[in-house]
């Protein structure tokens, strides 16, 4: 026995000396650890190999069950028949809503232990049906051109890791109870951010400041606060080698530096870009590949290579000390989870609260704070009887609404529907086809659409793009789009040109931009009277929308990424380096920053004042309707021109009544002022510019000097 497995072995004799019992994995009194390292000690090495395997086929001999590591719960738990489809994550991060956020994933744990049940009655728990969830996407949003930015929470660090450390809470459950609710899953390790046509290949060359400043704090928040249970790595090599085996990342920063215990899981067939001809070249077989993971902690794998282990042994290149190592984390975690012992404290919870009228409520609730309203020259709210039509690709699709990495539910409200309950006559017309090159797309035609519409004024457009043409390596190459990832970012051109038609036919056009990023709306400034961002919402996306339009709900959500004018604005999209991407390193003048969001009422802020180590600024509601405003606060360092221009370290979601004032305040650690000091990110001491407002633009931003 290796000596790892003699220190664990020796304290689980002691444990079971002190309680007269006799060391058993079987015993459920003892540790997880204990009980896992006994279980370690009882295989054989094949038994041991097949163990770290995503799809890990269980022990017989032992009474082992097969257990499937992979599971989704990215925004509801996924690809597993009907469950609550709440809002892609880019609208979650819109709403910065904290607390709705962990109660979100609070429910999605609940449906997947209720599912992980049923599962087991039935016999075995298989693929998606487990208790790990491969979630939280919490890469940074670099470049809006990435396809799988939708499953991000945005482009700020400090944003990202406060959303994602709500994730984990709610997934996860108690971290101290006897037995874990779920596993949360913190990926992709690191410095991955699209392309998706060259993510097996791309090698992502970074300074070490953007690396501690931009791509690693929200893996270390959801690390070292808020106790992640697994870190997935990337496909991409990082300085030359691999994610998936780069020491530096793994061994030195995530478990040396943050003392990170948990388990690490490759992507999915991430292990073979390894060795598979026109990719990373970085390994000769499968055997090496599975070698060289191992080695550096990779403790379950997605993919096939590990199928190679024995072959990896037999040959010299594995150690049988490392794959003990990773496998007794692996078995601990499964015994933590009340998996091998098939029971746990959510076993009571009943069938019925999958898609139950509470959960439909909070998804609907999530969805209406996500809903960012970009302009408005006074069409909105909608008075009650205004006559308008509806037009659009994305009126009345259902899919479109659910995102990636999602439930089907059993119902869906699209806009066209919550529209139609208002008004049964209500006029609607596709109009237009989503984008040039889609197969069965209704084609243009502005003649007969404009005499169709004669005598209406006002336009409800649901515009956008869909998850059918951006998202995870994809095979779509239509102009503007190409693998899943995006070209251009501008409105597909047939839709700009019915826009402006209907503005020069003389209506009042509000788009309803569905997009999973940044879309470059400059010329829609133009066109249209209001412009709504939707993001993906879910499947109560078409009532919240609704609710909004008729001023139910006094829209409230902000930008979590910079709106950028066009392309043209754009560093090339394989710069990894920060400089010219996102707010904190964008120089120019967005269309829309990051932090915006309108609003029906008007918000007033006071002048802010420092009392001790808080910040204090009045918040005033000047106009005739409640609302609720997300107060940002935002850090500059004066003697650091080539550090960020701004970069966000706090936000506080508060309601004001009409004609009200709440004093909002801001606690000043030193966690507010982690700053570059040429090795890491520390408090640094000096002079700092703390800014207070509504949005990242200088001019919504009031600014006080902070010696720190």
């Amino acid at each position: 026995m290796k000596r790892i497995i003699y220190i664990i072995c020796a304290i689980s004799a002691l444990a079971a000396c002190t309680s007269g019992k006799e060391v058993s994995w079987q015993d459920k009194s003892l540790p997880a650890e204990v009980r896992a390292a006994d279980l370690l000690s009882k295989l054989s090495f094949e038994e041991k190999a097949s163990l770290v395997r995503y799809d890990s086929p269980g022990v017989e001999r032992l009474g082992i069950p097969p257990y499937n590591w992979w599971n989704e719960a990215l925004h509801g738990v996924a690809r597993n028949g009907s469950a609550t489809v709440f809002p892609q994550p880019i609208g979650i991060a819109a709403s910065f809503d904290v607390p709705l956020t962990e109660q979100v994933f609070t429910v999605v744990s609940d449906e997947g232990r209720v599912k992980n049940r049923l599962a087991r009655e039935t016999g075995v728990a298989g693929w998606y049906q487990g208790l790990t969830f491969w979630t939280p996407n919490i890469n940074i949003f670099r470049d809006p051109r990435w396809g799988r930015g939708m499953e991000t929470y945005g482009e700020d660090p400090y944003l990202t890791g406060q959303m994602g450390m709500a994730v984990v809470r709610g997934l996860q459950g108690d971290p101290d109870a006897p037995v874990l609710k779920a596993h949360a899953c913190a990926k992709h390790l690191a410095v991955h951010s699209g392309l998706e046509a060259n993510r097996h290949r791309f090698n992502a060359e970074v300074s070490e400041r953007d690396l501690r400043e931009t791509y690693l704090p929200a893996f270390k928040d959801l690390v070292t606060k808020a106790g992640v249970n697994e870190v997935m790595t990337a496909y991409n090599r990082f300085r030359g080698v691999p994610c998936t085996a780069s020491k530096y990342l793994v061994q030195e920063i995530l478990r040396g530096e943050w003392g990170y215990k948990g388990l690490v899981v490759s992507d999915c067939w991430a292990i073979s870009d390894f060795y598979e001809p026109g990719r990373h070249d970085y390994s000769a077989t499968a055997a090496a590949a599975a070698a060289a993971a191992v080695a550096n902690g990779v403790d379950v794998e997605c993919g096939s290579s590990f199928h190679a282990i024995p072959e990896a042994y037999e040959q010299g290149l594995l150690k049988e000390e490392d794959l003990d190592r990773n496998l007794l984390r692996a078995l601990t975690a499964r015994f933590r989870l009340g998996e091998i012992d098939g029971e746990s404290p959510w076993d009571s919870l009943d069938e019925s609260i999958i898609e139950s009228p509470e959960h439909l409520q909070l998804s609907l609730e999530m969805a209406r704070e996500s809903i960012v309203l970009l302009k408005n020259d006074g069409v909105l709210p909608l008075e009650p009887g205004t006559c308008f039509a509806l037009l659009g690709p994305n009126a009345d699709d259902a899919e479109m609404q659910w995102g990636n990495y999602n439930p089907v539910p059993k119902s869906t409200v699209t806009l066209l529907q919550a529209l139609k309950a208002i008004n049964p006559e209500l006029l609607y017309d596709p109009a237009c086809a989503l984008a040039e090159g889609l197969p069965g797309q209704p084609e243009l035609n502005e003649k007969a659409l404009l005499a169709k519409l004669e005598g209406i004024e006002t336009i409800v457009f649901a515009g956008g793009i869909s998850p059918r043409i951006e998202g995870e390596e994809m095979p779509v190459t239509i102009p503007g789009f190409s693998g899943g990832d995006r070209t251009d970012i501008e409105l597909p051109a047939v839709q700009r040109r019915l826009l402006q038609s209907l503005k020069e036919a003389g209506k009042k056009v509000i788009l309803v931009n569905f997009s999973g990023g940044a879309i470059g709306l400059e010329p829609e400034q133009e066109s249209c009277s209001a412009i709504l961002q939707a993001w993906y919402p879910g499947q109560e996306g078409g009532t919240a929308i609704t609710d909004v339009l008729f001023g139910k709900v006094n829209p409230s959500g902000k930008l979590p990424v910079t709106f950028y004018k066009n392309v043209g604005q754009l560093p090339d999209v394989e710069d990894y380096n920060v400089e010219g991407h996102t707010y904190r390193y964008f120089r120019g003048e967005p269309l829309y920053p990051f932090g915006y969001g309108l609003s029906y009422t008007a918000f007033e802020y006071g002048e802010p004042k420092i009392k001790g180590k808080k910040l204090e600024v009045p918040l005033t509601n000047n106009g005739k309707i409640d609302g609720d405003e997300v107060v940002q606060l935002y850090v500059r360092r004066t003697d650091d021109p080539e550090g960020p221009v701004k970069t966000l370290r706090g936000f506080q979601r508060v309601s004001v009544p009409a004609g009200g004032t709440v004093k909002v305040s801001f606690r000043l650690t030193p966690e507010t002022f982690l700053w570059w000091d040429g090795a890491d990110m520390t408090p640094l001491s000096g002079e700092y510019e703390l800014m207070v407002g509504s949005s990242s633009a200088d001019s919504r931003l009031q600014t006080l000097r902070y010696k720190f």
